[in-house]
């Protein structure tokens, strides 16, 4: 649909509640929303688009059509626009990747129980406890009720193993009352487990209280070395009480959210509060989105973060009105089984709460800011200091390893926004050299990479803004020679190393050296490139050393890498059945150019009249190790 025709038919949607659904051209659903009246909703993206943000822009020049779902009320519009993103996950909707819940601690079901953290519960017969604010103040109770009742923390599993193996380090550092050692002792951790249950539930005093008639019972009975046992747990279990704060409640009361928009980034906060206590703080940083009122932006975070969560709190302070709060607090109180206020204070200690939140949220944005825009700086000067049209957003570093003739490896590493980009990383094995020579390895990769990305292999799509080549002058001579030969016009530049094996400058193919040690962040950033792309070659090397990658004799054949080894062992299942394999059985398994190179390969000397060669040779295809 046109531009006028999306517009003629927003102005023609109905005055009544419902959900509109924004696709593009290939059906791709790019945004769901939903509004009181479809048609003064859906009709703005459609009028003057200078009122509208960058990302609204680009949302609606995006769009081919849309369609509409009416529904009886706001709340049902509410729920159903809930439902449609949790299923489409449209580009343009505020998508936040924290989506944990609140964890439990369960208790499992089987002679000797254990405590671990869950996600949620589920319908497995085990016990569950909370839900509590955060894993990790989840996990340091569980810890320390371990610690505090002398529980196994091994892998061992009781009554398998017992008596099995000696003790482990635990039980002799007096941190586990060593299960293992006797079946006798089931009822000691039935007991330990009772009690651990009984704090978890609240019951400190009565824990405290039988635990103290059984010291009590032992010292009078001369029994003192159990007494002192006692003594030192239940010392144990006070201090748990103070400092884990397990009886505390395990409902959360309050959560307060703070919200900060920035240029680039925009940060959601969660603080949680449980019985008047912070103990965790949750926060989602996230593009800027394109909604242009703080009220919209933040009833779209509110159900994107509480949606589907096992568990809700009581109570969700907010530093705004929302437009949608009475659905929205009935689809919450629904989706908890109690009773959700959504509460906007304007003043006193709740108002204080929230500026804590919106507090936090600015200075993440801050700090996430910083660091992007000093790598953007560091990129803007490293591209001045080497002449180039713009910052080396991509760069690939190339180093070879060898030791003699054989086993001769190279290393592709990329940096993207400086920072290692693995997934891009490659590695060559080196084919057909008689020894040793950095120089016509170095050339035979270059030659392999970039026919790679010269034919449209996606494996090596990416374009470099600069290449970075471990050694000296000839070397980036060697990369500047093949660029040329290729007709690709990207910088390169030689890493110099000093004394102590570090880069020290970069030196141009015409000679002229960049000192870099001026320049701490510059310095860094090279360096560690540099020793990043060595150490990948040794890794690699020592991978083929010891025997930990495989290679046969279809290795030796040029562009004959991992993939098509594969296919052809897998179609002829050995190699000499490859040997005996014709040109055009070769051709069923692999591409017309790697079956001539098969075919001539084990046939060096072809008989007079031999067909034309199926395709030019592959002698510069790459092979990228896995």
């Amino acid at each position: 649909m046109t531009f006028d025709e999306l517009k003629e038919k927003a102005l023609s949607l109905p005055l009544k509640p419902g959900v509109y659904i924004m696709q593009d051209s290939r059906n791709t659903v790019i945004y769901v929303g939903k509004a009181k009246a479809l048609k003064n909703r859906v009709s703005q993206y459609f009028q003057d688009s200078a009122a509208h943000t960058e990302k609204t822009r680009a949302m609606v020049s995006q769009i081919d059509h849309f369609d509409v779902i009416i529904a009886d009320s706001e709340f049902e519009a509410l729920v159903l626009e809930c439902s449609l993103i949790k299923r489409h996950q449209p580009r343009y909707n505020i998508l936040l990747k924290d989506d944990k819940g609140y964890p439990y601690i369960r208790l499992s079901r089987e002679p000797y129980p254990r405590f671990s953290l869950a996600s949620k519960p589920a319908e497995d017969g085990a016990r569950y406890f909370g839900p509590y604010a955060s894993r990790h103040n989840t996990q340091a109770i569980i810890d320390a009720l371990q610690a505090a009742l002398r529980l196994p923390t091994c892998r061992r599993k009781f009554p398998r193993d017992i008596g099995k193996e000696r003790p482990c380090l635990n039980f002799h550092m007096g941190k586990c009352d060593g299960y293992c050692r006797s079946a006798d002792l089931e009822e000691r951790h039935t007991q330990a487990i009772s009690q651990a249950v009984s704090l978890l539930e609240g019951r400190f005093a009565d824990v405290q209280k039988n635990l103290t008639a059984d010291m009590e019972r032992a010292a009078e009975e001369l029994r003192f070395e159990q007494a002192a046992e006692i003594r030192d747990r239940l010392k144990a279990i006070e201090l748990l009480n103070q400092r884990q704060k397990v009886v505390a409640g395990s409902l959360a009361d309050t959560d307060v959210t703070g919200f900060c928009r920035g240029t680039a980034k925009s940060c959601f906060v969660v603080l949680h509060y449980i019985s008047g206590d912070l103990t965790a703080k949750d926060y989602s940083l996230m593009e800027t989105p394109m909604e242009e009122d703080e009220e919209s932006v933040f009833s779209s975070l509110v159900r994107a973060y509480y949606v589907d969560r096992p568990r809700l709190p009581r109570q969700i302070l907010l530093p705004c009105e929302l437009p949608d709060r009475v659905p929205l607090t009935r689809m919450l109180s629904e989706q908890g089984n109690h009773k959700v206020d959504l509460v906007t204070p304007q003043r006193g200690a709740k108002m204080d709460l929230v500026r804590l939140a919106n507090q936090n949220a600015r200075e993440e944005v801050e700090r996430a800011t910083t660091r992007e825009e000093h790598q953007n700086r560091l990129l803007e000067l490293l591209g001045r200091m080497l002449a180039l049209e713009g910052p080396p957003r991509r760069m690939e570093s190339y180093d070879i390893s060898n030791q003699g003739a054989s086993d001769i490896v190279a290393s592709m590493v990329v940096y993207a926004d400086g920072k290692p980009l693995k997934k891009d990383y490659r590695r060559f094995k080196l084919k057909d050299m008689a020894g040793p020579d950095d120089y016509a390895s170095m050339e035979q990769v270059l030659k392999r990479r970039f026919r790679r990305f010269l034919d449209g292999d996606e494996k090596f799509s990416g374009r470099p803004d600069l290449l970075l080549i471990d050694g000296g002058l000839e070397h980036v001579r060697v990369a500047r020679r093949v660029l040329d030969t290729m007709g690709l016009e990207i910088p390169a530049y030689g890493m110099v190393k000093d004394d102590r094996h570090r880069t020290r400058a970069l030196v141009h193919p015409d000679g002229r050296e960049i000192g870099i040690q001026a320049v701490p962040a510059v310095f860094s950033l090279i360096g560690q490139i540099q020793e990043e792309t060595h150490r990948f070659a040794i890794e690699y090397h020592r991978q083929l050393q010891t025997g930990h990658v495989k290679t046969s004799v279809l290795d030796r054949i040029p562009g004959v890498g991992e993939k098509r080894r594969s296919q052809l062992l897998r179609r002829f299942g050995t190699i000499k059945a490859i040997r005996a394999a014709t040109p055009d059985q070769l051709r069923q398994a692999v591409d017309s150019r790697t079956a001539q190179a098969v075919y001539q390969y084990f046939h060096p000397q072809p008989a007079e009249g031999k067909e034309e060669p199926l395709c030019a040779s592959s002698q510069g295809k790459p092979v990228a190790g896995s």
